[in-house]
Order: C-alpha cells, then structure tokens, then sequence
C-alpha cells in the first residue's frame, strides 16, 4: 500500500535517482507525441487518398464520355452529313493509286 501511495505521490521523480526517472519519462512523453503525430499524418493521408479517388472517379466518367462523343463525331454518316452542308459531295468512283517509282 506503501508504494502505491509513493508512486502516486510521485516521489520517485524527487528523491535521489529522480534523473534516471525523468529521462524515461521525458522519452515516454516523447513516444507518445510521435505515435500521435503519426495518426493524424495516416487519416490526413487517408482522407487525401479517399478525395484522389472520387476526383478519379470524375476524371474516368468524363474521359468515357468525351471518348463516345468522338466516336458519334467520326461515324461516316455523321461526318458526310456536315460535308453536304459545306457542298462537298462524297464521289461515285473509287479513288485511284497513284505509284512513284
């Protein structure tokens, strides 16, 4: 019952030896601040990594959708259709090979 009565008192960081005892919790003081740092750094890191996927998300929805309205652009009926507006018509003959030697 002694000695729990001196460790609440905390005699053994005034008697003699007390050096020794500050030091260790001078260094139980510090871990603990450095465990703590470090959660905050990972759930900072977590909520940036959660936010990089949603902007990820967006990025691929929209690149999916650009890549479909490329892709309505380049049909040939498509691209014929803005041709007869500008007056040029698509031609009846085949094209011919040209050959350089």
């Amino acid at each position: 019952m002694k000695q729990i009565l001196a460790f609440l008192n905390m005699e053994f960081l005034l008697k003699e030896g007390a050096l020794r005892n500050w030091r260790f919790v001078f260094s139980l003081s510090l871990l603990a601040m450095i465990m703590i740092e470090s959660g905050h750094q990972a759930d900072s890191k977590i909520f940036k990594i959660a936010q990089l996927n949603e902007e990820l998300k967006a990025l691929k929805s929209q690149f999916v959708e650009k890549r479909s309205h490329l892709m309505r652009l380049k049909m040939e009926t498509k691209v014929a259709a803005v041709l007869r507006e500008k007056g040029v018509k698509a031609s009846q003959e085949p094209p011919v090979k040209i050959i350089v030697e």
